[in-house]
């Protein structure tokens, strides 16, 4: 708890008076937007994904990046495209997911990026399959200034983590986080905050226990429980979980499964977030993997221009209208409710 709230304070002190002004714009205007059923739009992002690249070294089954099933190319973020990106957002942007699709840290200058942003106060965070933390790289990451970095692990016996993380090594994932608890005890450094997430799916839902207590161990600050987004779940899945509260779906009783949550037509991410491909595709959420829902692109605008142009106000009025006609949002168990 007590390290949970080392991370509040330090996201929080990111927050600037222009920050926090364009906070209670966006705040607002999603309020105004639900009520009058009216998109309206009063601000710029608080927080925004950016792709490093599309490119992965697993083959986890539920990822396009795993599977190789993308219909858009493959590549690396440009630096030039990622410094302009941040340039024109940095003054009222607070939160950068630094991830999107693939193995952030295949980019080359994945964690001289990071810095760009650390340096105007953004807070940063990324998740990694930390196969690629050795020595040099785990020290090089406390250095970037990384505020959050998540650990995928999705089991604590080689067996049941390769069971989804199809072509990975637990002990690589242990050894990464092993060499960054230790570069930040000797550097003296708050950050990044470490957090293990475990994907729950059947194979694993047994090691629930296991894997706060391998934490505990590792002296890994936090352990965050991530439900699966199953693309084909309406006939079952040999993932989905048995443990209800850990599933997206609701068993019929008759071989079929269904969505728990209602399609309610309003959407916080289109209100106060977005998406940034590693070719500067601009999409709504991160439901959007293949980039289907297109807004623009930044190779050919500015962000502001996007942000505010009338296909983005077209698709948010479209989700107050009728968010079950979006096929994206048919598989969405998140974006109604306010957090950034």
């Amino acid at each position: 708890m007590k390290l949970q709230l080392t991370d509040g304070l330090n996201f929080l002190s990111k927050l600037t008076p222009l920050r926090t002004l364009n906070a209670l714009q966006v705040v607002s205007s999603y309020i105004v937007s639900k009520i009058t059923g009216k998109a309206t739009h009063w601000g710029h992002p608080l927080s925004i994904s950016l792709e490093p690249t599309t490119s992965c070294n697993l083959r986890c089954p539920e990822c396009p990046s795993g599977l190789r099933s993308f219909t858009r190319p493959t590549g690396m973020l440009q630096d030039d495209l990622f410094m302009q990106t941040i340039d024109q957002l940095h003054r009222r942007l607070l939160y950068l997911i630094f991830y999107f699709q693939g193995e952030p840290y295949l980019h080359k200058n994945f964690l001289g990026l990071v810095k760009y942003a650390s340096d105007r106060g953004i807070y940063t965070a990324t998740s990694t399959n930390a196969h690629y933390l050795n020595d040099e790289m785990a020290r090089k990451t406390v250095e970037s200034g990384l505020d959050r970095l998540i650990v995928s692990i999705d089991g604590t016996t080689q067996e049941t983590y390769a069971a989804y993380r199809v072509g990975g090594k637990l002990d690589k994932v242990l050894e990464g986080t092993r060499n960054v608890v230790k570069w930040k005890k000797e550097l003296k450094s708050k950050t990044p905050h470490i957090m293990f997430q475990f994907l729950v799916v059947r194979p694993n839902e047994h090691q629930l226990e296991d894997v706060q207590q391998l934490a505990k161990e590792l002296e890994v600050d936090e352990v965050v429980f991530k439900t699966a987004q199953i693309y084909d779940y309406e006939n079952g899945s040999p993932l989905i979980p048995t443990i209800d509260y850990y599933s997206r779906y609701n068993n019929n009783g008759n071989g079929t499964y269904s969505i728990k949550n209602k399609l309610l037509n309003h959407c916080w991410k289109m209100w106060h977030s977005c998406v940034i491909t590693w070719d500067g595709l601009v999409v709504p959420c991160c439901f959007d993997k293949d980039a289907e829902y297109r807004l623009g692109d930044l190779k050919g605008s500015s962000f502001t221009e996007l942000w505010r142009g009338a296909k983005y106000n077209q698709f948010r009025q479209a989700l107050l209208g009728s968010r079950a006609n979006i096929e994206m949002c048919r598989n969405c168990t998140e974006g109604t409710k306010v957090w950034a």
